[in-house]
């Protein structure tokens, strides 16, 4: 009988509804029920919460208990002394959990533990996962107050990721376009993130609606999209704007009441039947600052809806094909991405034929089309060693 690949991975939690959470879900899921691999999952934080996503009963959770979260309220002086005794008490406890469940590939989600993972020699071939482009990576963002001391922490700590990384045996980033931007490292390679739902259903563009979708972030860019939707509103009040996500919502709202478009621009909770949303509605907005690929572009395209987005960095210009299966704007040129908008809304053939080409070009982020590039990497990984 073939031996089981053992993997384990590591993140903080699994209760927040973010994308690298589902990814990560969508992938361990496929790979335990599908590929028979014997999955694990190293958490460090929020024992008590469950998965947000429904995950197989075949795979294993194991909380270390570090808690990180504790660090956020305390101060300046108290808190670096706590991080550097959770990161030992880490370090160790993860190592102790890899030398226990012997795991054949042990892959970082570029969280705590790249900063000690090589280190830990309990034979398991060391693997790394970015799901943020490199330009963004540990970034700081205009909305936290950059100033030049934090750009010199962030310069320094991408400095020393990147040693971490030459050390993996193999980083994997999501698009192609990503690779040649970190520089220094040869150990790399691209695997896209797959869909997590491809539905039977969809959309069929005549409904008014249009649709994002994400936490309410500032890189999400929804005070961009929010301001478009002001013009859009103008030319077309019988239609309305939806978006769908977690995370504080007040600043948005403000912003949508002093707009005036309160009755047209619906702030929504995460839900997690995001694909009959989908379905529901006619065109995909897409305002993010950046992007590490946009699974929410390839859910929405997969559902039949045409995106409208901003090229940002990085995978827009990777997923849409301008004009074939929907509309790429300048980034950050609101009043463009408002005229594209209209564009759809006045053209009904072309959102319905765009709408199709997208559910065409979709079918490529099956989890079974992506699952065969990671069972391909981690065979190639496992011959090397043997």
């Amino acid at each position: 009988m073939k031996k089981k690949i053992k993997i384990a991975y590591c993140l903080p939690s699994l209760y927040i509804p973010g994308g690298m959470e589902r990814v990560l879900t969508v992938k361990a899921n496929y790979f335990a029920d599908v590929l028979h691999y014997e999955i694990t999952l190293i958490l460090t934080d929020e024992k008590e919460k469950a998965p947000y996503y429904p995950l197989s009963p075949k795979i294993n959770i194991v909380n270390l208990g570090i808690n990180y979260n504790e660090l956020w309220d305390q101060p300046f002086h108290k808190k670096n002394l706590l991080y550097f005794k959770k990161q030992r008490t880490f370090k160790r406890e993860l190592k102790k959990t890899l030398f226990s469940i012997k795991p054949d590939i042990t892959v970082s989600m570029l969280r705590r533990e790249i900063n000690f993972i090589n280190s830990i020699k309990d034979g398991s071939i060391k693997v790394g996962e970015a799901h943020i482009n490199r330009e963004n990576f540990r970034a700081v963002s205009q909305e936290s107050g950059s100033n030049s001391i934090k750009k010199l922490i962030s310069k320094y700590w991408i400095k020393q990721l990147t040693s971490k990384l030459q050390q993996l045996s193999m980083f994997v980033v999501l698009t192609e376009d990503d690779i040649p931007k970190w520089t220094g490292i040869s150990n790399i390679c691209a695997i896209n993130n797959p869909l997590s739902f491809f539905p039977s259903k969809k959309s069929t563009t005549e409904n008014k609606q249009v649709i994002a979708v994400g936490r309410f972030l500032w890189e999400k860019g929804f005070d961009r999209l929010i301001e478009a939707w002001r013009l859009v509103n103008d030319k077309h009040p019988s239609w309305i704007l939806k978006i769908y996500g977690g995370g504080d919502k007040s600043a948005y709202q403000k912003q949508v009441d002093r707009l005036g478009i309160a009755d047209s621009c619906l702030l929504e909770d995460a839900v997690s039947n995001i694909s009959d949303k989908y379905i529901e509605s006619s065109i995909f907005a897409l305002s993010s600052r950046f992007e590490g690929f946009g699974l929410v572009l390839i859910e929405a395209m997969a559902c039949g809806v045409p995106p409208v987005s901003f090229s940002c960095p990085t995978g827009p210009r990777y997923i849409i094909n301008n004009n074939n299966n929907g509309i790429l704007v300048e980034d950050g040129n609101i009043e463009e991405l408002a005229k594209k908008i209209c564009y759809l809304i006045e053209h009904d053939d072309i959102r319905r034929n765009m709408g199709a080409q997208a559910r065409l070009d979709a079918e490529k982020y099956k989890i079974e089309n992506i699952a065969k590039k990671w069972e391909e990497l981690f065979n190639s990984l496992l011959s090397k060693r043997n």
